[in-house]
């Protein structure tokens, strides 16, 4: 006997029974009920798993009384599209096309839906769980109007529940109920996704059906759902959220927060080897020489997880967040190389002055390569004053600016003392 999921029994059949996403579904939002009074245009819903996408293409259809017709992009390909077309056509008038996953139909497929999208055969409803900007081209989008689904709050999710109880109670007759740490337990590891607290209840409902009066426990749900982490998608805009406020955190010497970002990536099984990437990446970027030793520290962190792994590793790169995050911070480096670069590509391949050339032969030598080159250990204090190392026709620059915290103050002190003895010995040579 085939036994629907209690997720789809209970999906919601109006904008009544609809939980969440107030912002899209309130009194003179986009997608209330009054607004789409009138019909709606194409639109992609973006937000994570489990907020209802699917639900509203459905309400949204039933409320325009635009014909409904859905397709996956994971299962279907452009003939499924063209089959669509066909029926549409033929059908006459405006057809609503749900299409889940969109961002898995590459260009020539997205491309598919624009004429009909413009001559007003097909309204596009596209569900995504990942930032559009990126996974859709710029045609379809400049065609459609984004709105973004947010994670359910605790209260939505809490009256998801409390309609899924009552409607196990009526239906089955099974008198079920929850421990109240329990409730809070299956909250917090649904995670805002009300399709996930819905499966994972299911799961004990169905272990129970030889029980028909049953007080569920944190043990019973743990049972029922096996191993569960929270709502992580490692090639979606969520990894990226979360990298982006790790870097930021670190950045911002906060050790505590970093720490905690640190620890929903591990937990979300991002790749140590990522995180190592991005600490070393800090090093350099944030720290520079205003603590040197930041960067040290973060590759003895990357061979410390090499060699342990996790959970052991995990310290390790703990205690490189910690020390990055309340080292002294300069971006001098990272501002005077992106300078640098800038200046490769506004001159060119400006030519090597001669006096700074090789001279490996008698060529070379002839040419005048070498010719002049002053040798810096040989001048006063090791340093040869006055001398230039920029191509004849660029001017000289100066990128590395030093911030006047960490090491770096003292390489400012370093850097003044240089310019004071290039002006001298200039004065001294006349140019």
């Amino acid at each position: 006997m085939t036994r629907r999921p209690l997720a789809e029994q209970l999906r919601p059949g109006s904008f009544e029974e609809f939980i969440g996403q107030g912002h899209l579904l309130g009194d003179g939002k986009p997608l209330s009920p009054a607004s789409l009074g009138n019909g709606c245009s194409s639109m992609i819903l973006y937000g994570p798993p489990g907020t209802g996408k699917t639900t509203l293409a459905r309400l949204i259809s039933a409320c325009t009384g635009f014909a409904f017709e859905t397709l996956s992009a994971v299962v279907d390909g452009i003939g499924d599209v063209r089959k669509v077309v066909q029926r549409a056509t033929a059908r006459g008038g405006t057809t609503l096309l749900f299409v889940d996953e969109v961002h898995r139909f590459n260009k020539s497929q997205q491309d598919a839906f624009l004429p009909h999208i413009e001559s007003g055969l097909l309204i596009l409803v596209g569900a995504t769980t990942e930032n559009p900007s990126f996974s859709l081209n710029n045609a379809l989008l400049s065609r459609v109007h984004v709105h973004v689904l947010r994670g359910l709050e605790d209260s939505d999710l809490e009256k998801i529940l409390n309609r899924a109880l009552n409607y196990i109670i009526n239906d089955s007759g099974l008198n079920i109920s929850l421990e109240d740490n329990a409730r809070q337990w299956l909250i917090d590891v649904a995670d805002g996704d009300g399709r996930r607290l819905l499966n994972l209840l299911d799961g004990v409902v169905v272990n129970s059906l030889d029980n028909s009066e049953r007080l569920i426990s944190i043990k019973d749900l743990k049972s029922s759902a096996g191993t569960s982490v929270r709502r992580f998608d490692k090639n979606g805009d969520q990894f990226y959220d979360l990298i982006s406020a790790f870097h930021k955190s670190i950045r911002g010497s906060d050790a505590n927060a970093a720490l905690y970002w640190l620890a929903r990536l591990l937990d979300g099984g991002t790749p140590a080897d990522y995180i190592s990437r991005r600490l070393i990446r800090i090093a350099s970027e944030d720290i520079g020489n205003a603590d040197p030793r930041a960067l040290e520290i973060s590759l003895n962190a990357a061979e410390a997880y090499n060699r342990l792994g996790s959970p052991e590793g995990d310290l390790a790169l703990a205690q490189a967040t910690c020390y990055l995050a309340i080292s002294a911070k300069s971006n001098a480096v990272y501002r005077a190389f992106n300078q640098a670069r800038e200046d490769v590509k506004r001159y060119g391949s400006a030519e090597v002055p001669n006096h700074l050339r090789n001279a490996p032969t008698k060529l070379a030598k002839q040419e005048g390569h070498g010719a002049e080159y002053r040798y810096a250990h040989d001048e006063e204090g090791g340093y040869a004053a006055g001398e230039k190392y920029f191509p004849g026709k660029m001017p000289a620059k100066k990128y590395y600016k030093p911030v006047d915290r960490g090491l770096e103050k003292k390489i400012a002190d370093k850097i003044r003392q240089l310019e004071a003895m290039d002006l001298l010995g200039r004065r001294r040579d006349g140019s």
